[in-house]
């Protein structure tokens, strides 16, 4: 028997608003999975991804020769060295009040990318993303959509360091760190990327279009020859503060799993 929308909500914790736990697994039989899957995406209007053209994807700022080589070099880099050359860089001040650079965590043959903005407090201690309340968040809205974290996700950030204060990266310290997260994204080869807030669309994007102007609307990054499907959505530190959007985020979950489904149907 296929659930309803809201039963199925409820039977997640979710109710009306997400709730955080301390454990956010949640598991279920092979048919349940099903029953729920189909109640949330029967009725959703269809998803049509369409790439958008080259010239909208700007550079933020215009890199200079040093680090066009910085970032050819970068984009030769196996996930190890990557992970190394993160953990030293020093190519923005925000290396400076820094305790560690955030590389990024999770399965590296994910279909699913999840980028945010930059690290926290939380995350420069232990040098892992999302680990704090909005971690937690983050982890209900995986489980909402039967993901977990490490399992088929990988979840990684705008920007390595901690911005001071938690403020929203500036484009230098953005630009800095692209090379950085294009070439995750070149060895990912993800299905599907989500991009948890205005800073994220910014870095991934190079568009300064409003979060609410791009949510639904079919978007692609381009990467060389890659070419990769964007849902965008609310960051959850944002969802935190602001409960009634999280009912849009829910929407934005939705669509995302039924344009994942019909990714791996093709």
């Amino acid at each position: 028997m296929s659930l309803t929308r809201l039963e199925l909500l409820d039977e997640m914790g979710l109710s009306p608003q997400w709730k955080l736990r301390e454990s956010t697994s949640v598991r279920r039989g092979e048919a349940k999975v099903k029953a729920g899957v189909q109640a949330n995406v029967t009725g959703m209007p269809a998803v049509e991804v369409a790439p958008i053209e080259p010239s909208a994807l700007r550079p933020a700022m215009v890199v200079s020769p040093p680090d066009a080589d910085r970032a050819q070099q970068i984009a030769q880099m196996g996930w190890g060295d990557l992970d190394q050359s993160i953990t030293a860089c020093r190519a923005c001040a925000l290396c400076e009040q820094r305790k560690q650079a955030v590389p990024g965590i999770g399965d590296q043959n994910a279909d699913w990318l999840f980028i945010g903005e930059g690290p926290g407090a939380e995350e420069d201690e232990r040098g892992e993303p999302f680990v704090g309340q909005a971690g937690k968040l983050l982890d209900a809205m995986l489980s909402a959509i039967d993901l977990k974290r490490g399992e088929d996700v990988y979840i990684a950030n705008a920007v390595k360091c901690r911005p001071p204060g938690n403020r929203t990266p500036e484009a230098p310290e953005v630009a800095a760190c692209l090379p950085y997260l294009k070439r995750q994204m070149a060895l990912l080869q993800p299905r599907l990327i989500v991009l948890l807030g205005k800073a994220a669309v910014h870095a991934v994007l190079s568009v300064d279009s409003s979060l609410a102007s791009l949510r639904g609307k079919p978007s692609t990054f381009v990467n060389g020859e890659q070419s990769v499907p964007i849902i965008v959505t609310y960051h959850p530190a944002y969802l935190l503060r602001t409960l009634p959007d999280k009912s849009k985020a829910w929407e934005d979950l939705c669509r995302a799993r039924a344009l994942m489904g019909s990714l791996k149907a093709d």
